[in-house]
């Protein structure tokens, strides 16, 4: 995307406040306002920009509706200290998972790991910028994350949408930064498939399923025609039984352990999530990990790239140098985000930020 096609570049601190005005408008506790700023904008740093703050026109929406609750507490169906289930009644996911992620990680101090399921989440947006918050405090964190009431990805073999992409992330500490796995059981994401066809666009490679089962590059077959489409799982028609295993895992994981899942048939957009904390100094030691991992990395970085100007990365190389950046230089947009951004805050009577000169 070009710099005549991006918005003029906004201070995360304002983009915060901004973000939160927005939100408490709307009707939502100020602390839960707090941290779905925080983690929005964060995930914006982090160049994850379909899951930040172009977000907030959705969630708004949700609140209008009622489907997205602006204040209360999880109910605690279950807690053994090692584990726990929450129920999250379709609290902000974002708010939820911080909650859930500072409840796991002196537990897992305490015990070696810690691991919940949470029920009727609401969206919990970019598993990175959540599993960071475990790895800047030295544990190591997984994530599995599903949507009971969401149909994009057919099963290995069929062609009628059962799943949700299914993402899921780990995330580790590194001498520098944490390691940020983040990824999903289908090849592309039900937000970029959105993007694409609000664009106007055609994906490069063909990542989705036709009706009947037939590979094509058009977002439209999910997004608009009758019979609907699906998302192709990870692997692709040769080896999508990679991601499907990965999709029934997620969904054990989420659905399963928590006790609620597509057998309940839920109509709300929301969530079902498996969080793990474990913390190293129970194993081997902190220091024998990052002596590890740090090794495993400079491995890694210092192997010959196929293209000399493109070396090899490590997950979260990336969003460390756009959370750098995004201190420096502000925040952009597309244009076309932030111009529904602007109008969903105009429509509260929130005022947008100012631009950095």
């Amino acid at each position: 995307m070009s710099l005549t096609d991006l918005s003029s570049p906004y201070a995360e601190a304002q983009l915060e406040d901004f973000a939160v005005r927005l939100y408490t408008a709307a009707g939502m506790d100020t602390n839960m306002a707090q941290s779905v700023a925080r983690l929005q904008v964060l995930t914006d740093a982090m160049g994850r920009m379909t899951h930040g703050l172009a977000m907030a026109p959705l969630y708004l929406k949700e609140i209008e509706k009622g489907t997205m609750a602006t204040s209360g507490q999880p109910e605690i169906v279950r807690d053994h200290e090692v584990s726990a289930v929450w129920d999250g009644g379709y609290l902000p996911g974002l708010w939820l998972m911080e909650q859930a992620i500072q409840t796991a990680m002196p537990r897992a101090s305490r015990h070696g790991m810690s691991a919940m399921a949470i029920r009727r989440t609401h969206h919990i947006g970019c598993l990175a910028a959540l599993v960071k918050q475990a790895a800047d405090q030295g544990y190591v964190a997984l994530i599995a994350n599903s949507d009971p009431a969401g149909q994009r990805v057919a099963p290995y073999g069929g062609t009628e949408a059962l799943f949700t992409p299914n993402p899921m992330a780990v995330g580790y500490p590194g001498a520098d930064h944490p390691v940020l796995v983040d990824m999903c059981a289908s090849i592309t994401t039900t937000s970029m498939t959105r993007e694409k066809y609000a664009a106007g666009e055609q994906f490069e490679q063909p990542w989705l399923l036709d009706a009947k089962g037939v590979p094509t590059r058009d977002p439209a077959v999910l997004e608009h025609t009758e019979p609907r489409g699906s998302l192709q799982l990870l692997g692709g028609l040769d080896y999508g039984h990679k991601g499907f295993g990965l999709a029934l895992m997620i969904e054990a994981l989420s659905q399963g352990l928590s006790g609620h899942g597509r057998k309940d048939a839920p109509k709300r957009w929301g969530g079902n999530v498996f969080l793990q904390v474990i913390d190293p100094q129970a194993f081997a030691g902190r220091e024998a990990f990052a002596e590890q991992m740090d090794h495993l990395a400079d491995r890694c970085r210092e192997n010959r790239p196929i293209d000399p100007s493109r070396p090899v990365r490590l997950p979260g190389d990336r969003a460390a140098r756009g959370i750098t950046q995004a201190k420096r230089q502000g925040i952009r947009y597309s244009k076309t985000a932030w111009a529904a951004i602007g109008e969903a805050a105009s429509k509260l009577g929130v005022q947008t930020p100012t631009a950095l000169a």
